[in-house]
């Protein structure tokens, strides 16, 4: 007998693990999604075409829909905050309220609430002008030039001394949906993802992961991460780390539910780059922490979202070893085909091999990570078996594109077999 029914906005792969944890707690799933095609439509118990930036839509939808209603909304992976506070206050159900909603949306109100609470992040300024982004980058050096509303890494720029600024302040505003856009320092240091569950006055942080930018020079001015690292290699700076994050949730009003943090380590001690308030999407809270500890705490994101108080013993890590993830990015192009697929699939030490495009498809140029290939998950005793086993995987896959620019030739293998550190 189903305890009862779990909204999911959202159906798409980063909505999987949600759904599927859901449905283990005894719970039924109604997922929404715009994609009529979408996986997460196999797996749910219910399913509706909706979008899920349409609160009107949703809520006219379950007002219509016979049967009980949902006991708690919640996504995964989806930066809409602002539409489940929205779902949740029409159905009377925990959630971020929506003034925290809308300061983990909005980056520059962030900042400002957590730079007035004293919580340690970069310089930063909104920019009107391409004059005033040239003028600060003379007086403060190196910057993030980014739009204040989107996620994903969508129009994150670097910008160095030679950087095309009117071209990168262009840019970053129509990535925006509001067309506004800040600078921030940028803070030289390893970075780490964090993923804290607030209960009150009761905090844990067990999501923790290094950030692998290892494609940094390759993307530049685009600032693109390939995938992430567990345990991290600073477990040390831990403590203070889930300390300054879960400072920083309560600071933006995040009492009882889910933080998601990116942090830079630096000598003077960790830094705030942002906070959202949803569950992760990728392979972090899905894969990474899972196969590295065998901790789920998408159990505690629902527990909260239907108003029952976290397992804290579900975070308590059982294990440990290594785990990666890692992307491919091939060159833009109709993709021929991928070889090597059975050969990785056969390791017992890969754990998620996926491709989102197929024969004939058309590849963008990777300007996001919405623009990612694929993705795979390796594990490991140890870290250095781990990157060894990631090698193997990129000498092996070999993507086989026809090239939109010619100097390419019409057979390309993986990019970063080359490029690897």
């Amino acid at each position: 007998m189903k305890q009862g029914t779990l909204l999911v906005l959202g159906a798409s792969a980063d909505q999987l693990y949600l759904i599927e944890t859901a449905q283990q707690m005894g719970l039924s799933v109604l997922a929404l999604d715009q994609n009529p095609a979408s996986p997460g439509f196999a797996l749910a118990d219910e399913h509706a075409v909706v979008s899920t930036r349409d609160v009107e839509g949703i809520v006219t939808f379950l007002r219509t829909r016979p049967g009980p209603a949902p006991i708690g909304v919640l996504t995964m992976g989806s930066d809409i905050p602002d539409v489940v506070s929205a779902v949740a206050g029409y159905l009377g159900t925990p959630a971020l309220s929506a003034q925290a909603a809308h300061l983990t949306t909005d980056k520059l109100a962030m900042k400002e609430c957590l730079a007035a609470a004293g919580i340690a992040v970069p310089w930063f300024r909104e920019v009107f002008s391409t004059a005033e982004v040239e003028m600060l980058f003379a007086e403060r050096g190196p910057l993030v030039l980014k739009p204040i509303d989107r996620s994903g890494s969508r129009g994150v720029f670097l910008l160095d001394g030679s950087s095309d600024f009117a071209d990168l302040f262009r840019r970053a505003r129509e990535f925006s949906y509001c067309g506004r856009v800040l600078v921030e320092e940028f803070l030289k240091g390893p970075q780490i993802s964090t993923e804290s569950i607030l209960a009150g006055s009761w905090a844990a942080t067990p999501g923790y992961a290094d950030r692998n930018y290892e494609l940094l020079e390759r993307f530049r001015p685009q600032i693109m991460e390939n995938g992430g690292w567990v345990p991290s290699a600073f477990e040390d700076r831990r403590p203070e780390t889930s300390r300054l994050v879960e400072r920083a949730a309560r600071a933006l009003g995040i009492t009882h539910g889910v933080a998601k943090g990116d942090v830079v380590l630096t000598p003077e001690g960790p830094f705030v780059i942002e906070i959202a308030g949803r569950l992760s999407g990728g392979d972090f809270c899905a894969g990474l922490v899972p196969w590295g500890s065998g901790v789920n705490y998408v159990r505690s994101a629902v527990q909260l979202a239907i108003g029952q108080a976290p397992d804290v013993a579900d975070l308590t890590p059982r294990f440990e070893q290594a785990v990666a993830n890692r992307y491919f990015f091939p060159p833009p192009g109709r993709l021929l085909g991928v070889d090597g697929v059975e050969e990785v699939e056969a390791q017992e030490w890969v754990t998620k091999l996926e491709f989102w495009y197929e024969v004939g498809d058309e590849i963008p140029e990777s300007l996001s990570h919405a623009h990612r290939f694929g993705v795979f998950v390796v594990v490991g005793p140890d870290r250095a078996t781990a990157q060894e086993r990631v090698d193997w995987v990129y000498r092996t896959i070999r993507i086989r594109v026809e090239a939109r620019d010619e100097r390419l030739g019409f057979e390309t293998q993986s990019p970063l077999v080359s490029e690897l550190p």
